[in-house]
């Protein structure tokens, strides 16, 4: 690849899966044989690098290899450092990601930071999960307590829109914006179309496609602490016992990069037998 392409996983609200779904894309980009760089923007939480701390252990300690990515860690100092300092620690870590990757992939925090923002002034693809249910549809856009009618997008959504023509303006092409269905529950159907209809109203209104996130699986909770996914399950990695739910979960994340366009490279490690 000539530049690296730059996803951001990001919205302003803790508890929605953020981490979880960075997580899972990087397993997925890396089993695909693309160099995958990492900035963890969530400095206090750094839910990401832990993770593959977690994985470098439990690889070294099993005898075991999987492919891992780059990291530019960026110091929990930095967290109530100035934001001159903060930006100009980004972005000396984001140039050199980007040199040395095919995929540039950054975790935001839950919250507005000065390099939340520029991280999403600077993606190619935006990634926001969203929990199924109205207190995480709050994010995008505000209702009406009444009629439930979409009133107008939300802080987070004119972010967004102003990062796309912030871009757009400066010659920096266009940002793709994908709205995961994340965690969504079995039942509650009436309210699920209600919540439906409102995604679907503001996507129009503000340019987000909506694609499958992932469920609420026990298979990506057991597999966390050894910091592995689904998409590195094999005959030798195989720290719990398997099911035919860690068949449901391959095809999940399958469709979750397929539907985010994640398609040119190849992608058979994410196929491993079962």
């Amino acid at each position: 690849m000539s530049q690296a392409k730059v996803i951001v996983v990001g919205n302003e609200k803790g508890g929605a899966g953020k981490s979880t779904i960075a997580i899972h894309l990087s397993a997925a980009l890396l089993h695909g044989g693309v160099k995958v760089a990492l900035l963890d923007l969530d400095l206090r939480q750094q839910s990401m690098g832990h993770f593959f701390a977690h994985r470098r252990a439990w690889l070294d300690a099993a005898g075991a290899t999987a492919p891992m990515p780059l990291e530019y860690p960026l110091g929990v100092e930095l967290a109530t450092a100035p934001d001159a300092e903060a930006l100009a620690q980004f972005e000396d870590a984001f140039g050199r990601a980007r040199e040395e990757a095919d995929f540039v992939l950054i975790d935001t925090p839950g919250g507005d930071t000065a390099i939340s923002r520029a991280a999403h002034g600077s993606a190619d693809l935006i990634v926001t999960p969203m929990n199924d249910s109205f207190v995480d549809f709050d994010m995008l856009g505000i209702v009406d307590p009444v009629t439930l009618d979409l009133k107008r997008p939300s802080l987070y959504s004119e972010t967004v829109w102003n990062s796309r023509k912030i871009r757009a303006a400066a010659g920096g092409g266009s940002i793709d914006w994908v709205v995961l269905r994340n965690r969504l529950a079995p039942t509650e159907a009436r309210n699920r179309k209600r919540l439906d209809e409102r995604v679907q109203a503001l996507s129009r209104r503000v340019g987000f496609r909506v694609g499958p996130g992932l469920r609420d699986r026990v298979i990506y909770r057991e597999l966390f602490p050894f910091g592995l996914t689904i998409a590195d399950l094999s005959p030798t990695i195989r720290p719990v016992a398997m099911s035919l739910q860690h068949v449901a979960a391959r095809q999940e994340l399958r469709a979750l990069v397929a539907s985010l366009g994640l398609t040119g490279f190849e992608s058979g490690e994410l196929m491993a037998a079962e």
